[in-house]
């Protein structure tokens, strides 16, 4: 970390400094600065540092894939350009090295490579990270490579804040693969947290006396979120849509921290390009089922019939709620 502490000055504008040491150990490790670290930081001053071995490690594999991947927070108000610096925890834009999905490269590999992916979190909160159609293993993290038998298997790791996790697993699944934060909200772009719930409203003849005051008025989530992804509602410049993106069925309904992996067998080594949408073999998609749906399976003892309602009895009574009455008498 560079900081400006009683070990050196700051670096004033318009000025360079060089900053010299010897990399003792390999690993992944984030940079940024501790001077007026609030606002350096939530303008976006960080970055990524990889040291490598000279030599083959113990505990580092050879691997054919190696990303790393920054995560950060943005408070920005729609038509703005300037993060609000103050902001603690209610961020509205989730990016990954600076960018938010669509805009984010999907993570192209060739099928039965190694990879390796490294995450730096340096936002306000954590964040599980998870990837679908591979499980992978944990293996190292800001103090370097983790000792064998202190890895596990998973499918999310959680990114602490301040922390970086790397993980490596062998892309044996040809396809397409979601790889995301697993936070729902961290999936979408610029949106109002104040927005109310409208799901189940009725809105009948409501809208078209909105339109005659408000031209532009739309209805939004009605029926949730999703129809957020193909709506083209008019937005303020600089200002990216809550959920976007389109895949070979329609729109992703996707933004923020989300990206893919592709894992192609004709995917050439050092080739990185995006080879376009996996092309599914017959039978391997989902179908629509148009017979006769079977009846629930119940247990025996398992009555379909509603539970009867218990009658107030000697025995039995009904239930009695006590109000607060203050604390007299304590």
């Amino acid at each position: 970390m560079l900081c400006r502490l009683p070990n050196q000055t700051a670096i004033p504008v318009g000025k360079t400094f060089v900053y010299e040491f010897e990399a003792r150990r390999p690993g992944t490790f984030m940079y940024h600065p501790h001077a007026d670290e609030m606002t350096q930081m939530a303008m976006g001053m960080m970055g990524f540092w990889v040291t490598h071995p000279k030599n083959q490690h113990p505990l580092i594999d050879t691997v054919q894939r190696d990303f790393c991947i920054m995560l950060n927070a943005y408070d920005i108000d729609p038509g703005s350009s300037t993060p609000k610096i103050n902001t603690m925890l209610d961020f509205n834009l989730w990016t990954w090295n600076s960018r938010a999905f669509p805009g984010i490269d999907s993570l192209n590999v060739r099928l039965n490579d190694k990879v390796r992916v490294r995450v730096g979190n340096l936002t306000m909160t954590n964040h599980p990270m998870h990837l679908h159609g591979h499980e992978f293993v944990v293996t190292g993290s800001d103090g370097g490579p983790w000792p064998m038998a202190a890895r596990w298997p998973e499918v999310t790791t959680d990114v602490a804040v301040g922390q970086m996790r790397q993980f490596e697993f062998v892309a044996n699944e040809e396809g397409d693969w979601a790889f995301h934060c697993h936070k729902s909200h961290h999936t979408m772009n610029p949106m109002g947290h104040s927005v109310p719930t409208m799901i189940g409203v009725d809105h009948r003849g409501l809208i078209s006396k909105i339109q005659k005051v408000v031209p532009d008025y739309m209805l939004m989530g009605e029926r949730g979120m999703a129809d957020m992804g193909e709506m083209e509602m008019p937005l303020p410049d600089n200002t990216l849509p809550m959920m976007t993106g389109t895949g070979p069925y329609g729109s992703v309904e996707m933004g923020g921290m989300f990206s893919m992996l592709k894992v192609r067998r004709d995917q050439k080594p050092g080739d990185y390009s995006d080879p376009g949408w996996f092309k599914q073999p017959a039978g391997t998609q989902a179908f629509e089922w148009t017979g006769e749906l079977p009846q629930p399976a119940r247990f025996k003892a398992q009555s379909t019939a509603a539970m009867p309602v218990a009658k107030p009895s000697s025995s039995t009574s009904l239930l009695k709620v006590r109000k607060p009455s203050g604390h007299a008498g304590h």
